[in-house]
């Protein structure tokens, strides 16, 4: 599969459209006429320094402040996944999945839920027994249960290590294909961000200062072609310039080890 989702283009208006944003809290304003438009199926990842706006932008779209001008129009069918996966310790997780879930058979949906993202053996294990990637699987099975058009994402790998790191890319990538929601993805990770989203957007001092389109195909990896030019381009709009990957840096010259009696013997003879 080549780039965007393939059916993005046949569904309809934007999922997200923010026009003239600015959130103020006292003199500081958090955002400064944020522009955003997201297409129903694309994939958006949003990154910038600490303090630059993600997280004010996302409870915005989330519902969960509001603007001090300009006009932010999501679905109402929207989920939030955040960096921890904010389970009630006194559930399990079907039960974490089900609350509150306004379908028939509930129980039975998140059972299903959870075998989608790879729990059905975790049903009623309570959250202090889960491990990180699990909660944060229940977590993304108990938001896409609700079958959102928008899914926001709260660093949700951040805490995790690299290995389940990896697996949650790979599995958020596949339950996006099949469930078609807009995402939005908050991530400080340009390699996270080049391999999962269309579109990666860069927020500075409350604006969006860059757009990248990543016509990438799918599924992608680190290596391949393309992806090094993005991801140069991708630091430079954040600011960070001249970096290096480790597959980058030439093999460090080594002294030749037939010399190494000699040198010893030379070293000795000093020190005697």
């Amino acid at each position: 599969m080549k780039g965007a989702h393939p059916n993005r283009t046949e569904l309809g208006d934007q999922a997200v459209s923010v026009r003239t944003v600015t959130r103020h809290f006292g003199s500081t304003a958090a955002l400064d006429g944020v522009e955003l438009s997201i297409a129903p199926g694309e994939f958006v990842a949003l990154l910038g320094r600490s303090g630059s706006g993600k997280s004010t932008l996302l409870r915005l779209l989330a519902g969960l402040d509001s603007p001090t001008t300009g006009n932010v129009k999501v679905p109402r069918e929207r989920m939030v996944v955040f960096q921890e996966p904010r389970l009630l310790p006194w559930k399990t997780a079907i039960q974490n999945v089900s609350l509150g879930l306004a379908r028939d058979n509930p129980v039975e949906h998140a059972r299903a839920a959870l075998a989608e993202v790879g729990l059905e053996h975790r049903l009623h294990a309570y959250p202090a027994t889960l491990s990180g990637g699990e909660a944060q699987r229940t977590a993304l099975a108990r938001a896409l249960v609700r079958d959102p058009k928008l899914l926001l994402l709260d660093e949700p790998f951040a805490a995790l290590d690299a290995l389940t790191r990896i697996r949650m890319h790979r599995l958020i990538e596949a339950l996006w294909v099949r469930h078609s929601p807009a995402v939005l993805l908050i991530t400080h990770d340009v390699d996270e961000a080049l391999l999962l989203a269309d579109r990666a957007l860069v927020l500075d001092k409350g604006r969006i200062t860059a757009a990248i389109e990543v016509d990438l195909a799918r599924p992608r990896e680190l290596g391949q072609p393309g992806f090094l030019g993005l991801r140069k381009r991708l630091l430079s709009a954040i600011g960070v310039h001249d970096v290096v990957r480790p597959e980058e840096i030439p093999p460090t010259r080594t002294a030749p080890t037939e010399n190494l009696p000699s040198i010893v013997s030379a070293l000795r003879r000093q020190l005697a």
